[in-house]
């Protein structure tokens, strides 16, 4: 049999799924507790690390506890088991359970926590509400002579220009003349001082990402045979066509409000706030925008946009009932845990894709929604 992998073998991965670098400035993730060398047989997937899902991991054996929401989001001066995080961390450290968070940077990945909401209720054709912004690229053209035209080429790809996607390498080129008169004091590799030259050049367009500028001028200058190389470096626009971001919007075949919300009902965990729903329950359905977790700054884009509901979770009254008066998408508000629980199993399908029987895994069915009945 495979051994099982390692804690750190396992932050790899879903760091890999759930890049730390794209959570919010303020969010608190990656791994809380544990030893990368250690081994890890057994995951417990939950959205909340409350001291009860912690003593959970603990009794099932588990070597990690992965979570969506942080245990340490807000500063704190002490972990002793005397105070309430304090017990959490050293239910699972004493286990040898580690913790590993994933939050800001799980809500707008491809397979994160709105995708998992969206397609749990059945939606198509996804795309997020605000695509989240593509590294910056720029679009460089320079001028070689004919003959050194391979040899700066090369140089500007292996220094990372023409990346696309999957594919490296790419440039454009065309053929034209260049003219210029070397002045007194030029060094000129082609042409004479004082005479006006008349040169075979090839124009090389590619595109660069901005973070590797520097290391393709380099490169280009490094390799051009000019003393004076001509180029241009022209910053590109996002073109906001990427398939993460925040939210997502898709399409389900046409309902009414009521039935959307019977949908939504029986596709998410059965919590005490239930869903509750603002709009006319005859109101066509086909067009649906959700976000997991507290959505509500989302709220004035939705007002404009062509959706026709709008899910999400902790909506506050005097919020939802401006953004009604303006005759906007209705809206449906269920439990901010409900909502974000859809993402374990999709996690946990993933986990298992990739691990196969190595680590056995298992998502909480504990509910932690902190509203617990209905008087």
């Amino acid at each position: 049999m495979t051994p099982a992998p390692t804690l750190g073998d396992l932050v790899d991965l879903l760091h890999g799924w759930f890049p730390p670098a794209t959570a919010d400035s303020w969010d608190a993730v990656g791994l809380v507790a544990g030893d990368p060398t250690a081994t890890v047989d057994r995951v417990l997937l939950a959205v909340d690390p409350t001291l009860e899902v912690a003593r959970d991991a603990a009794e099932w054996g588990a070597g990690l506890l992965l979570t969506h929401h942080p245990l340490f989001l807000t500063p704190v001066s002490s972990v002793a088991a005397t105070t309430p995080k304090g017990r959490t961390l050293h239910t699972l450290t004493s286990s040898g359970c580690a913790l590993l968070t994933a939050h800001t940077n799980a809500d707008q990945a491809e397979g994160g926590v709105s995708e998992a909401l969206a397609l749990a209720l059945g939606l198509g054709e996804l795309e997020p509400i605000r695509p989240a912004p593509a590294e910056p690229v720029d679009k460089l053209v320079v001028l070689v002579p004919e003959e050194a035209a391979e040899e700066v080429r090369t140089a500007i790809t292996e220094a990372g220009a023409g990346a696309l996607g999957d594919y490296d390498s790419c440039t454009y080129s065309t053929t034209g003349e260049g003219r210029f008169r070397p002045l007194p004091g030029a060094s000129p590799a082609i042409g004479t001082v004082g005479e006006l030259e008349v040169a075979r050049e090839v124009r090389i367009e590619t595109v660069l990402r901005r973070s590797r500028r520097t290391a393709v001028l380099r490169a280009l200058v490094a390799a051009h045979p000019y003393e004076e190389p001509a180029f241009d470096i022209v910053p590109l626009g996002d073109p906001g066509t990427g398939t993460t971001g925040t939210g997502r919007i898709g399409t389900l075949p046409e309902t009414t409000l009521e039935a959307f919300a019977a949908r939504v009902a029986g596709a998410l965990p059965e919590t005490a706030h239930g869903v509750r729903v603002a709009g006319d329950p005859d109101r066509t359905v086909r067009r649906v925008a959700v976000c997991g977790g507290s959505g509500d700054f989302l709220l004035d884009e939705l007002a404009r946009s062509d959706v026709d509901v709008y899910l999400t979770s902790d909506l506050r009254h005097h919020r939802a009932g401006e953004f009604l008066e303006q005759g906007g998408p209705a809206l449906v508000d269920v439990s901010h845990w409900a909502a974000e629980w859809t993402w374990l199993p999709v996690v946990e399908a993933r986990l298992r894709d990739a691990l196969g029987d190595r680590v056995e895994t298992r998502v909480s069915t504990r509910c932690t929604d902190p509203w617990q009945f209905r008087a």
